[in-house]
């Protein structure tokens, strides 16, 4: 006997599509717009850029230098993003505290260039929420897609849709969504709630991250990537390829990964990353070298001509450094 389920056609027909603000974060003269709660994507590809601002990385290049600073800053916005990002209509969220200026400085002391720390914790940013919550436990599955356009109109758009895999066919139908999984699969550790814990019409937290750079207020980058909870890494680490190190989008694409998710640090097998593992032990870091299977897209907007890259992990584009 087949399980029906208990969602029915009345609880998708009461559904309703919610337009909410982007959140932006100023980056070297560019200004990085993603989406808000309840994706965790634009706020903590936000917070992992204003942390590294305040490093020389255009200086340092694709260098162990710079591989160790991006994954220290990732530590601790994972760390801040699993304490207090779920969707806000629902939570009390700290958005504008999480991308205050003063905070990401603070947070970006706790870096040291020559020692890493193992694990990052979460912070305290202007709007103080941390004694509320307990620590997020989700397990965001695969089956998400991207894809930037730009049209002859000049209109540009960055999508990511997710279909996952435990409660659907992986057939897309008009744009819907499923994100069930992640939300956590605990409702409160040690007494406390966990932002992030299911309820009734609540939207569950992904780490969807289309993102557009704008250069003067105007349109310059759209990037973003399939790939989970890497896809803020992929994304992130693009978009510092091409704004720092002035890389091509393809070249941009091509470069192995470098990920951490507030823990070990993850480096792309086959690819060049994986020649800063020694000198990244060095530091202290753990370090795998594992498959990182990216889906990323992007189009930049240069002196009136479109230059795009399409990731080589997925759409057959011969694989560089």
């Amino acid at each position: 006997m087949m399980n029906p389920g208990i969602m029915t056609l009345e609880d998708l027909a009461a559904y309703n599509v919610i337009e909410r603000p982007p959140v932006c974060m100023d980056y070297r003269g560019f200004k990085v717009c993603g989406m808000g709660p309840p994706t965790s994507g634009g706020l903590t590809v936000g917070q992992i850029l204003g942390m590294l601002q305040h490093f020389d990385l255009p200086k340092m290049g694709y260098s162990t230098d710079a591989v160790h600073l991006y994954t220290e800053a990732c530590k601790l916005a994972y760390a801040d993003r699993g304490l207090y990002m779920a969707d806000a209509d629902y939570v009390d969220m700290p958005t504008a505290g999480l991308l205050d200026p003063d905070y990401l400085k603070m947070r970006a002391g706790l870096i040291d260039p020559r020692k890493t720390m193992q694990k990052g914790n979460p912070g305290e940013p202007p709007q103080k929420h941390a004694s509320r919550w307990a620590r997020d436990q989700s397990n965001e599955l695969s089956r998400t897609s991207h894809f930037v356009i730009r049209d002859t109109q000049g209109n540009i758009v960055s999508i990511t849709t997710t279909i996952e895999t435990g409660f659907g066919s992986r057939l897309m139908v008009r744009g819907l969504n499923n994100e069930m999984t992640d939300f956590s699969r605990k409702s409160e550790k040690d007494g406390k709630p966990i932002a992030n814990r299911v309820e009734g019409d609540k939207r569950p937290r992904s780490s969807m991250a289309p993102t557009i750079v704008l250069k003067d207020d105007e349109p310059f980058l759209a990037v973003g990537s399939p790939g989970g909870s890497r896809i803020i890494n992929y994304v992130a680490k693009t978009i510092i390829a091409i704004l720092d190190w002035e890389m091509q989008p393809q070249d941009a694409l091509n470069l192995g990964h470098f990920v951490n998710r507030n823990g070990a640090t993850d480096l792309e097998e086959g690819t060049g990353a994986t020649a800063f593992k020694q000198s990244l032990e060095t530091r202290g870091q753990k370090v795998n070298i594992r498959d990182l299977n990216s889906g990323l897209h992007a189009i930049l907007i240069k002196d009136g001509t479109l230059i795009g890259g399409a990731d080589p992990r997925r759409e057959g584009v011969v694989m560089g450094e």
